[in-house]
């Protein structure tokens, strides 16, 4: 007989959290489905540099997770996820305050029948001394606009005098130094928009339009290239975009510590840096190591080839799971696309569990359609994967850039359907018109 009570707790509402959450509500209901997250709001996280650069207006492109709830009939409860019991099967939340230290929603539980963890990654510092103190990283919203407000102070107080007060101006003022360790897809694409960031605020007259002052960027690798989990081809393209317009990239130099500023590698070398972002690596949540269930080094939850742990009512995907990559001898990367397909797969193993008919045997199976990179606002690189053939293409430019964008409408689209992504986009689009090219406050 089916079960008219099944309860699938989903936690995380990140890019796959929230997909699978809305794929399933639109089918079986509020009564059903439940997705748990501490933010009120969603934004898609592969964009926070682009809130960080201030390029992308956050209070403009974030979704309320109570109006998303309601739209695709699932049940929202903001929260974050504080332990587990398995036996009972429930939950545990830390209590919610607002910044002033009002407590919104007290501790609870949330009973759970098949409960889904995704809650992501957070930066890894490899314990490397200074990092965790002086460096800044985009992990959340509120990460990125610490960021950019730090960005903003530092570049009026690096700014020639007579910027600021009139006077004659002073040609040896020092320029602002920015630091970005960890040249993946964060890293690039952070040094990208920060130009794009540096020509908006030049166009407002922040500072004077001088070659010899500016804001200097440079992009700190530890491996032998860029981007080193992508194609070469694609790694010396984007290297060289990036060169062309100014940024000094650095490879094969390991950061040792990081210091107010400046930075220090593993020869003794200093950079010196007014502001440090760290991109360099990812972890999941320390807290995923306390549940009972196995996980990796990275504290990563070990799931098999369906994406279940060791507890058969307990499943895990997206960053903060290791998965093995069928076919490859090794794990599959932490990419939004992986996060993507997984949730359509859990959508069909847990559509069968909900209502108590057969499942069905079959072993997620990922498929790489190639890997886009932002190096601007009409630049980009990309290797995309022929389905049919096997062969890879390589793109860039305008071309790219616009097929990076269209990653962001595919995920609004899965969460909203076409007649709400459509109308998002037009508005936004119009929006932009009137809107600032760099937000100034």
């Amino acid at each position: 007989m089916p079960d008219q009570s099944h309860r699938v707790v989903i936690v995380g509402g990140g890019a796959g959290g929230l997909e699978l959450a809305a794929k399933l509500g639109r089918k079986f209901g509020p009564g059903h489905v439940f997705l748990i997250d501490k933010a009120e709001s969603h934004i898609w996280k592969p964009s926070l540099h682009e809130v960080a650069a201030g390029t992308l207006d956050i209070h403009r492109e974030d979704l309320s997770y109570f109006m998303l709830a309601r739209e695709s009939g699932f049940t929202f409860i903001q929260g974050e996820m504080q332990g587990l019991d398995r036996a009972s099967r429930e939950v545990s939340l830390l209590p919610v305050s607002s910044p002033a230290g009002l407590e919104i929603f007290p501790a609870r539980h949330v009973a759970y029948d098949t409960l889904v963890v995704a809650i992501g990654s957070k930066t890894n510092f490899f314990g490397t001394p200074g990092a965790r103190e002086h460096a800044i990283t985009l992990d959340s919203t509120e990460q990125a606009e610490r960021f950019r407000q730090r960005l903003l102070s530092l570049m009026v107080r690096h700014a020639p005098a007579v910027q600021r007060d009139g006077g004659p101006g002073d040609a040896e003022s020092p320029g602002l130094e920015i630091a970005i360790v960890g040249a993946g897809a964060t890293g690039v694409e952070l040094a990208a928009e920060l130009l794009e960031a540096r020509a908006g605020l030049v166009y407002y007259g922040l500072h004077e339009q001088s070659s010899g002052y500016g804001m200097r960027i440079t992009l700190i690798e530890g491996a032998d290239r860029i981007l080193s989990a992508l194609p070469p081809k694609l790694s010396s393209t984007a290297q060289s975009l990036l060169e062309s317009r100014g940024v000094k990239v650095l490879t094969g130099v390991r950061i040792a510590s990081v210091s107010e500023d400046h930075l220090s590698d593993k020869e003794g070398k200093r950079y010196p840096t007014d502001l440090c972002v760290w991109a360099a690596g990812i972890e999941a949540p320390s807290m995923l190591s306390e549940l009972g269930l196995e996980t990796n080094r990275a504290n990563q939850l070990v799931v098999d080839s369906r994406l279940r742990t060791a507890d058969p009512c307990i499943y895990a995907f997206g960053d903060c799971a290791q998965a093995r990559w069928a076919g490859q001898d090794t794990h599959l990367p932490a990419r939004a696309q992986v996060a993507h397909q997984q949730a359509s797969f859990l959508c069909t193993a847990l559509g069968a569990r909900i209502p108590g008919t057969a499942e069905t045997n079959q072993d997620f199976e990922f498929r790489d359609y190639g890997s886009l990179v932002s190096i601007g606002h009409n630049r980009g690189v990309g290797s995309l994967m022929g389905v049919m053939s096997g062969k890879s293409w390589f793109v860039e430019g305008l071309v790219a850039r616009l097929m990076y964008m269209s990653l962001h409408l595919a995920h609004h689209l899965a969460v909203l359907g076409f007649g709400r992504t459509a109308a998002l986009a037009l508005g936004r689009l119009l929006l932009k018109r009137g809107a600032p090219r760099v937000k100034l406050h």
